[in-house]
């Protein structure tokens, strides 16, 4: 469900350049850091640290503020990735919490006599000072400048791909991640709907951070905003240009059991008045910055409240999603070996296929070779053959429907269930949904199979089992399923 995103810098640079400049303009000081050398060599880092701390030393009023703040914010964006890795290690290692001040402050603290009430409050105040780094009120100026929360967002971005090599950044992640979580927070945030008649520039970005079911074509957008569709997206006050996550949804009767039939842009569309359910068939996080900070489980729910009320003959909300992790962890599986993964029964339907009594083709393919499972779902035209489509339907939607329910990461505390392996099986299940069918071949897209053999499932949000769903699912790690994904998962 998740796409990352080049943050873009030079694009950044390009397009905040001269907006930033003018505000720059306005403090002296600044000397050298509008011509810098993109790796960041030591003798540039100098002029590095001397703009932070000129940042950090609140000369001047608010206006001075921004344009110190501007300038560094330029001067970061004109970096390379080198250069760029380099200010943010400056930033993470030199502008760090104070840890003698810490301790000396917390030795203090323990001196004072709890009955003191004043004494007491003023040194935990202190220590609530002294233990906020450097770097976190750096970041805070940027809040003030036009787009200054998408450049920490995108920095965020770069951070936390560097982080995973580098752990002296991680320190400074968690700290930008924090902040912006505040800022993010849901009460903040306008739910929109988008519609053909939205800006451009809006329309461009929800075709370039589709994540799911890329938009191939204008007319491709056009159709998924027609009346029989909806598209919803937070966006925030500060970044008004910018989707944050957005949902599509289709309006339709009855389950969706296929994403190629809601994609066909030659379907004739229905009239949203006469359907009874809502599919959500995309939902796409756009900023790549903002991973971990969750708000899509509001999106549903905000997106079902409004729905309810326009439509009501819509009394079904469900999902059509995709299985991500499925493949990989068959793939992962079958290189350990197929004991133990195939009933009696699917091992004899394979072995049949295999000797040519189904198909002479697959015999051919797989003669010679050491499990034939493996070697079937390994051939890139098998859904095309019906015979070997026909058995491997039984197999492969067994095992999906184990991977979904059953297979589980490890648990992060003693005692309780760890959380189910799929990311957007945890997503809605987390947000109160229950697994409810599998559909077969349902996404027979290069990347459907790669991801999940084609298979895609239904995640169906009941209104009175959400916080039944949610409660049993955070708290005893339980899956809420049908009857029949229960049967499945259990053979």
């Amino acid at each position: 469900m998740n796409k990352e995103v080049s943050p873009g810098f030079l694009g950044r640079l390009m397009t905040w350049g001269a907006v930033w400049r003018d505000i720059a303009d306005k403090v002296s000081g600044a000397d050298g850091l509008d011509s810098l050398n993109p790796d960041l060599p030591e003798e540039d880092a100098r002029k590095i640290r001397v703009g932070l701390d000129d940042c950090l030393a609140s000369r001047g009023g608010e206006v001075s503020a921004r344009a110190r703040a501007a300038t560094l914010g330029r001067a970061y964006l004109s970096l390379n990735e080198t250069g760029r890795a380099r200010f943010l290690e400056i930033l993470a290692r030199e502008y760090a919490t104070d840890h003698d001040r810490v301790r000396d402050t917390a030795a203090e603290l323990l001196d004072v006599d709890r009955d003191d009430f004043a004494t007491l409050q003023a040194a935990e105040g202190r220590m609530r000072d002294v233990l906020v780094p450097p770097r976190l009120r750096l970041l805070t100026q940027f809040n003030a400048l036009p787009r200054g929360i998408k450049f920490l967002v995108d920095m965020r971005a770069e951070l936390m791909r560097l982080a995973r090599d580098n752990p002296a950044l991680r320190g400074l992640e968690r700290d930008l991640r924090d902040l912006l979580a505040s800022w993010f927070d849901i009460g903040f945030l306008e739910l929109q709907r988008i519609t053909w008649n939205s800006p451009a520039a809006f329309l461009e970005k929800i075709i370039t951070y589709e994540a799911v079911h890329e938009i191939q074509s204008w007319a491709d957008l056009k159709d998924r905003l027609d009346h029989d569709r909806r598209l919803y997206a937070f966006v925030h006050p500060n970044m008004p240009e910018e989707p944050l996550i957005f949902v599509e949804v289709a309006l339709v009767n009855g389950l969706a059991s296929n994403v190629h039939d809601l994609l066909d842009l030659s379907a004739p569309a229905l009239d949203p008045e006469e359907a009874d359910t809502a599919i959500f068939y995309s939902i796409s996080n756009a900023q790549a910055g903002l991973a971990g900070i969750s708000f899509g489980n509001f999106l549903i729910k905000q997106v079902v409240e409004r729905l309810s009320h326009s439509f009501p003959k819509v009394n079904t909300y469900s999902t059509l999603s995709p299985i991500p992790g499925f493949r990989p962890w068959l793939d992962r599986r079958l290189a350990e070996g197929e004991p133990g993964l195939l009933l009696p029964a699917e091992r004899k339907t394979l072995a049949q296929v295999v000797a040519g009594n189904g198909d002479s083709d697959a015999a051919k393919a797989t003669s010679g070779s050491k499990g034939s499972f493996k070697a079937l779902i390994a051939e890139p035209d098998w859904p095309g053959r019906e015979p070997v489509a026909n058995a491997l339907k039984g197999p492969l939607t067994r095992l999906c429907a184990r991977y979904l329910v059953n297979e589980r990461r490890p648990p992060r505390q003693e005692g309780r269930a760890g959380t189910v392996l799929d990311p957007v099986a945890h997503f809605h299940l987390t947000n109160g949904a229950r697994v409810e069918r599998l559909n077969w071949l349902g996404d027979r897209s290069a990347k459907g199979m790669a991801q999940s053999a084609g298979m895609m499932v239904n995640y169906l949000y009941k209104l009175n089992e959400i916080e039944r769903n949610h409660e049993a699912y955070q708290g005893q790690g339980k899956v809420a399923t049908s009857t029949a994904i229960r049967s499945l998962a259990r053979a």
